[in-house]
């Protein structure tokens, strides 16, 4: 098992860096540089992948607070709405800002009018190693405790109680997935191959390891007909990644 430590923060002279969001950042730098890399290689445009990147963060960190505050406690936020714009309390859905960023890189992309196709694909090649250490934070400051386990790679917490941290999961995920795709770019897959396999892999684990989330007084996620939000999320986009299998591979 692994030893409970927590590092929420640190000083430079008065002003507080959050762990969390240096990590979060730091991913997304260097999977846009990645992807910008990429965009070379591919003979696209990669200062539209650097814009593109952007305004998808600006739109994830929107996004994610809104699913949080609408699906998972709306109840505390319908009390205070002012909480709502207390952003440095906490409270963001990483499912949420992937479909905000979504929805908003679609739209500049077609508002650029490029082959669409072409770059999301390049864009989403760098997500994986973003997610990796993006959630290095989240283990960091143990935000996503788990069921009780004696799982080797658990967490004994200042309690005592040995449980899944789902941060760290979805650490390991990230850089998982980031190796696939390094490997089916040596390969020379198909254009569309990073996005379809995304799409099922994050959806398929993400599924799966919410089943491992606190039920039973640590902080627990709000579930519909037992699954969380982010549940529906992912199952959605498994379904989304076979279509496009069949729209852009299968189909004649």
């Amino acid at each position: 098992m692994i030893p409970y430590f927590t590092f929420t923060a640190f000083y430079i002279g008065p002003v507080p860096i959050q762990i969390w969001g240096l990590f979060v950042a730091t991913g997304m730098l260097i999977g846009t540089v990645l992807a910008g890399r990429l965009a070379k290689k591919r003979g696209l445009n990669s200062e539209l992948i650097w814009d593109l990147s952007f305004w998808a963060l600006l739109a994830s960190f929107v996004g994610a607070r809104l699913v949080h505050v609408l699906f998972y406690d709306f109840a505390t936020y319908a009390a205070d709405p002012l909480e709502i714009l207390r952003v440095w309390h906490g409270g963001y859905s990483s499912v949420g800002g992937m479909l905000a960023a979504s929805l908003v890189g679609l739209w500049l992309l077609k508002r650029a009018k490029v082959d669409v196709w072409k770059y999301a694909d390049t864009a989403i090649f760098g997500l994986p190693i973003g997610l990796g250490i993006g959630r290095i934070g989240c283990f960091l400051i143990h935000d996503h405790p788990g069921t009780l386990t004696d799982f080797a790679l658990a967490v004994q917490y200042p309690s005592g109680e040995i449980r899944h941290d789902l941060g760290l999961y979805l650490s390991i995920n990230g850089f998982l997935l980031f190796a696939v795709f390094l490997l089916l770019l040596k390969r020379g897959v198909k254009t569309g191959t990073f996005i379809i396999v995304f799409l099922i892999w994050y959806g398929l684990v993400r599924f799966g390891l919410d089943f491992l989330r606190a039920t039973d007084g640590a902080i627990v996620d709000t579930r519909y007909a037992s699954l969380t939000p982010a549940q529906y999320v992912s199952l959605g986009m498994i379904f989304f990644g076979a279509f496009l299998i069949y729209k852009k591979f299968w189909k004649k």
